[in-house]
């Protein structure tokens, strides 16, 4: 989840999903206000950590942090210098996903279909997005870090993407790489923010309209698709097509290495499926 945070384009909620642990991790993350005002305040520390699956959380806000520090300047690189390989990898990813997430949904509906055409409209337009030039203060970092983590517990919905458009993925960026700690707390605060609240919204529509709000999800992941095509053109981020992008570009179009790699990608979620039973996740 760490890694794929740090792409624009790629959402971690996506990851979570199909490791098997979206919804586990939406219900801890939501019972965390609860818990903290009925147990904490009765120091009920054992009760509480079990409530949260403190365990749990613990392990995997360390995987996420670890990977971002520690894969901050290879993503960083293998987005400069193998874009089409890295964004191939991660469309195999999400196409498999978006399979896999749609086979969830019991009984399709007149509104699942439409929550799915809506789901998939409200990504590709942020995608189509202009990105801003903001004012740097710790709120807008703040506020950055809260939006972020609510996009980043959608499934297609990249927390990165939104930083991008805010005009707060550089300067993110080079505070883990500087390690400038005071700018890093602002965000993770806002973050937590974001997340406390958003979780369990998300959480409840699951259990309440969990075919609906798949739908919704299948939709968002649909829709964010063109953000990850292989073959871009740098200035504009207009989609082109192998050949074309080799045209214009002056650089190999490597399609039968990116068609392997988005292959690999769809086969490490079939894997996930069947090694972990993903498929029963939502059940």
């Amino acid at each position: 989840m760490g890694a794929a945070d740090i792409v624009p384009g790629v959402s971690g909620g996506t990851i979570a999903l199909i490791t098997g642990i979206y919804l586990r991790l939406l219900s801890a993350l939501g019972a965390l206000p609860t818990a903290a005002v009925t147990l904490l305040r009765q120091r009920q520390w054992g009760p509480f950590w079990q409530r949260i699956e403190g365990n749990f959380l613990l392990l995997l806000g360390l995987g996420i942090l670890s990977s971002i520090f520690l894969l901050a300047n290879l993503i960083t690189w293998l987005l400069l210098e193998h874009t089409v390989l890295l964004w191939s990898f991660f469309t195999g990813l999400i196409l498999a996903a978006i399979v896999f997430l749609a086979r969830q949904i019991s009984q399709w509906s007149f509104l699942a279909g439409l929550l799915l055409v809506l789901g998939a409209l409200v990504a590709w337009s942020i995608t189509r997005m202009t990105p801003v030039e903001p004012q740097l203060s710790y709120w807008v970092i703040f506020g950055g870090g809260a939006l972020a983590i609510s996009a980043m517990i959608l499934p297609g919905i990249s927390g990165s993407f939104i930083l991008l458009l805010l005009g707060l993925y550089g300067p993110v960026l080079q505070a883990v790489r500087d390690l400038d700690f005071a700018l890093l707390l602002v965000f993770a605060a806002g973050c937590l923010t974001g997340l406390l609240g958003f979780a369990r919204l998300v959480a409840e529509a699951l259990r309440q309209f969990p075919g609906q709000t798949l739908a919704l999800l299948t939709g968002f992941m649909i829709g964010a698709l063109p953000a990850v095509w292989p073959w871009q053109q740098a200035v504009s981020g207009d989609n082109l097509t192998p050949f074309d992008y080799a045209q214009l570009t002056g650089e190999p179009h490597l399609l039968p290495w990116a068609l392997m790699l988005v292959l690999l990608g769809a086969v490490m979620v079939l894997v996930l499926e069947k090694t972990q039973r993903v498929g029963k996740v939502f059940t």
